[in-house]
């Protein structure tokens, strides 16, 4: 399975992902700069993305506390999700997403995936 994770600055990679695993747990294994402060507890909102529209009817409707930490977020939409909330499973596999700018941690790309 994969993810597609657009960068602000435009970049695109492709991730690998295992089901089971948040996608901000992907998005970070993989080294690329994402906050994610509170490692996925719901408890902040710096692992905040837009997920590609055509992908939106596939996720799981947000819980009502994800959507306060979302009150949180600068430039949230309809399109706006916490990805520590998306779970990867085979219906996901091409998930297309955007990290929003306010989610990129100062820290350089360590690594980056590619996938067959």
């Amino acid at each position: 399975m994969f993810v597609i994770v657009r960068m602000p600055d435009g970049s695109s990679h492709r991730l690998e992902a295992l089901e089971g695993w948040r996608v901000m747990e992907v998005i970070r294994d993989w080294g690329l700069p994402i906050k994610a402060e509170c490692g996925g507890a719901c408890a902040c909102a710096t692992c905040h993305v837009w997920v590609d529209a055509k992908w939106l009817p596939t996720l799981t409707a947000p819980t009502h506390e994800e959507l306060e930490m979302l009150d949180g977020a600068f430039h949230v939409d309809e399109r706006s999700r916490l990805c520590c909330q998306i779970i990867m499973s085979p219906e996901l596999d091409g998930l297309e997403l955007e990290l929003a700018p306010e989610s990129l941690a100062d820290a350089p790309v360590a690594r980056l995936a590619v996938g067959g």
